[in-house]
């Protein structure tokens, strides 16, 4: 959570592409922790959370993908960009 929050004050103060991305994978990452949560605590019964086949292994999934993907990346380019302006 602290780094979603720290990318979006980052973001608040720069307002680029590059932040907004690594805005996105923190979320992301996020999104993985909220559906190991669901998988663990079964808040949803009807939902199917936890078995083997349920859309929570593809939720979870598709945000680890987007969010070790966009956030490394995202924190890369704005490092560049900010190490160019000096």
């Amino acid at each position: 959570m602290l780094l979603v929050i720290g990318s979006g004050l980052l973001y608040a103060r720069s307002k680029n592409l590059w932040t907004l991305l690594q805005l996105v994978g923190a979320a992301s990452l996020a999104g993985v922790a909220v559906a190991h949560v669901c998988e663990a605590w079964r808040p949803f019964p009807g939902h199917g959370w936890g078995q083997e086949v349920n859309p929570g292994h593809y939720l979870d999934l598709s945000c680890a993908l987007l969010g070790l993907t966009a956030f490394p990346l995202g924190y890369l380019i704005a490092a560049l960009k900010s190490r160019d302006s000096r």
